[in-house]
């Protein structure tokens, strides 16, 4: 059942351990973790790339690949959270990746979309990112060296989005 495997997951995620912010500055590649949350497999059908989080502690909460060796930042904001837990079926569809290919330039961001800070999660502080225009928090503790778990965290969603980054070397 999706409930169990949130609850599994969740409490995989709460055993691992914290990350500090500034261990997250640098840019990371990203892929969802099957957890029954609706939006799995969407990201990457639409060729989600994954975050960058920079020293002034800014991020781009969203990067996509827009054509090979091109990332692009989306604003978040232009697409609510609800309505997009609420379509993710045709989210992932061929349809929608061909649409969402044409709508990222409309989509892209002016600037940074979210900041990263220390929160506590669980009554445990860990990097946390907090989006300026949506009700999204996304938690991050370690998996090994150059591994990181993400948990989005929707306000009033009990519902849990996991997701894995890796840090791309330069």
């Amino acid at each position: 059942m999706p409930g169990d495997r949130q609850e599994e997951m969740a409490a995989w995620f709460r055993s691992l351990e914290p990350v500090q912010p500034k261990d997250m500055v640098g840019l990371w590649s990203g892929v969802g973790i099957p957890s029954g949350h609706p939006l799995d497999g969407v990201l990457e059908n639409l060729n989600w790339f994954g975050k960058r989080f920079h020293s002034d502690m800014r991020a781009d909460a969203l990067l996509f690949n827009w054509r090979p060796g091109r990332l692009v930042a989306l604003e978040p904001s232009f697409l609510p959270i609800g309505l997009a837990i609420k379509i993710a079926p045709f989210g992932r569809t061929f349809v929608a990746r061909g649409w969402f290919s044409y709508l990222q330039k409309v989509l892209r961001a002016r600037g940074t979309t979210a900041s990263l800070r220390l929160q506590a999660l669980d009554g445990v502080e860990t990097a946390a990112m907090v989006y300026d225009k949506q009700p999204i928090v996304d938690y991050f503790r370690r998996i090994d060296d150059d591994g990181i778990a993400g948990m989005m965290c929707v306000h009033d969603d009990p519902r849990r989005f996991f997701f894995q980054l890796r840090k791309v070397m330069d």
